[in-house]
């Protein structure tokens, strides 16, 4: 029979705490590709956690202050990737605005919206703005390239952070 009380709950806690680790890093990778999602944020939340479960004996301060840069620079660069692919095409506010909605929307509509909301909704801004299909697809392009590089880059360092925190773990 399972013991009950205090002392089964205590032992419950860090099967919990692990399980939680889990969903983070899950979340956060998944939050990676979806842009409704703070993925890197949610990931170095995950990474800390398991850090702090396991007393910072395996994966100390340094190693958890570069997580901590790598997620600060993960957050800017998606950021000004999205709005630099506007800019550089001259975009108004109402694209850049329409390609983040898109985004938003797009979620609803699997991986297709993913990839097609971003562009669908800087074309409609840009459209908005000052007419003319062919400058809005120019301006859509450029915005959805920039939120691919976003991504990419998200990835990337979201990869390079697990690489970093399993390293650190081990050796």
């Amino acid at each position: 029979m399972a013991p009950n009380g205090p002392a089964s709950m205590v032992e419950a806690v860090p099967v919990l705490l692990w399980l939680l680790v889990a969903a983070l890093v899950v979340i956060g990778l998944a939050g990676v590709i979806v842009p409704a999602l703070p993925g890197v944020p949610i990931l170095f939340a995950g990474l800390w956690l398991a850090a702090w479960i396991d007393g910072y004996l395996s994966v100390g301060s340094w190693t958890l202050g570069i997580l901590g840069v790598l997620t600060v620079f993960a957050v800017v660069v998606d950021f000004l990737a999205s709005v630099f692919g506007a800019k550089r095409v001259g975009a108004s506010p109402e694209a850049i605005w329409g390609a983040l909605i898109g985004s938003v929307v797009g979620l609803m509509f699997g991986l297709l919206g993913l990839l097609l909301g971003p562009f669908i909704g800087a074309v409609g801004g840009e459209l908005m703005a000052r007419g003319g299909p062919a400058r809005a697809a120019e301006v859509g392009v450029a915005t959805w390239i920039g939120l691919v590089v976003g991504t990419l880059v998200k990835l990337a360092v979201s990869l390079a952070m697990l690489f970093i925190f399993v390293f650190a773990w081990f050796w």
